[in-house]
């Protein structure tokens, strides 16, 4: 596969959606992948706009397919991926892919797609991460908690990515990405 990937990953609640929703709003030429998830939907969330709803049979078909280019277990409960046939279709197409991802989905695309754009969308401390998990109301203390001992992990291996902007504020942070992706 050849092409502008871009893989943006960070902690749960640092704010991912948020910024590449804003970066797709402004420069609408940027194709963002729909990942596949076995949790179900939060309120609001649509199927095939948000994500891919499915069952664990279905998540295991594609697996045995060969149909994901990368799938996790995330806060060990639900499995999320990235359906690998639209994004090659994307690709193909000569657009400008964004997979909005987590780290460990983040290090298979790596081994699958070596020349990708790695940024790492980081919080302003670990504080302001606790309170967008908390304030945003969808987990319970006890998820709270767990996803922060992820974010820890995650943050550790930061490095491991080619950029980090950190998501103190969002339109900086769209702004940065944005002059990364030269658009």
């Amino acid at each position: 596969m050849t092409g502008d990937v871009t893989v943006i990953s960070g902690p749960s609640g640092v704010g991912k959606g948020t910024v590449v929703r804003a970066l797709a709003s402004a420069h609408p030429q940027v194709w963002v992948s729909i990942s596949a998830t076995t949790r179900p939907p939060r309120v609001g969330e649509r199927d095939g706009v948000d994500y891919f709803f499915i069952d664990d049979a279905a998540f295991d078909e594609l697996i045995a397919n060969d149909g994901l280019l990368e799938w996790a277990t995330v806060h060990r409960s639900a499995r999320y991926g990235t359906p690998a046939a639209p994004v090659e279709a994307a690709v193909a197409a000569g657009r400008r892919v964004i997979l909005e991802i987590e780290l460990q989905g983040a290090r298979q695309v790596r081994d699958r797609l070596p020349g990708a754009r790695y940024v790492f969308l980081a919080p302003p401390s670990d504080e302001a991460l606790r309170d967008r998990l908390t304030g945003r109301g969808t987990e319970t203390p006890d998820q709270v908690a767990r996803r922060m001992e992820t974010a820890a992990i995650e943050l550790a291996a930061r490095n491991e990515f080619d950029h980090i902007v950190v998501n103190d504020d969002l339109g900086q942070a769209v702004a940065e990405l944005v002059e990364l992706l030269g658009l």
